[in-house]
């Protein structure tokens, strides 16, 4: 809930910050929300595993971008296609996500999974 309000607060809050800090830091924290998703319904996978499911649909997501149809492209204009899909295609984005998911993962091995497998 953290990353999605994070993210929400971040893109939608008029709190005086650049733009490529709101552009950017909301991609990062789209896709450390899409991983926290990701792992939590795959609570039997290691970090690394849904690091890769979710890089390749982050990825997936992005390459999207490319594709146009009228029904798609009437739900990137709503706030919940915008924030889900995004509207433009932008290489940079694989960076974010990557990263985001990167991060994500990393905390992940860190705090939560590297303990189970020590502990079993």
């Amino acid at each position: 809930m953290l990353a999605i309000l994070l993210g929400l607060g971040l893109r939608l809050l008029p709190v005086g910050l650049q733009y490529r800090l709101v552009k950017w830091g909301g991609s990062v924290l789209w896709a450390v929300m899409v991983y926290l998703l990701f792992a939590a319904f795959l609570p039997g996978r290691g970090a690394w595993t849904v690091f890769g499911v979710v890089g390749v649909v982050a990825t997936l997501v992005e390459l999207l971008r490319l594709h146009h149809s009228p029904g798609l492209d009437a739900f990137r204009l709503t706030l919940a296609g915008t924030l889900l899909l995004g509207r433009v295609f932008t290489p940079l984005h694989f960076v974010c996500y990557w990263g985001g998911v990167g991060v994500a993962a990393l905390a992940d091995w860190w705090l939560i999974r590297r303990v189970d497998v020590n502990q079993g």
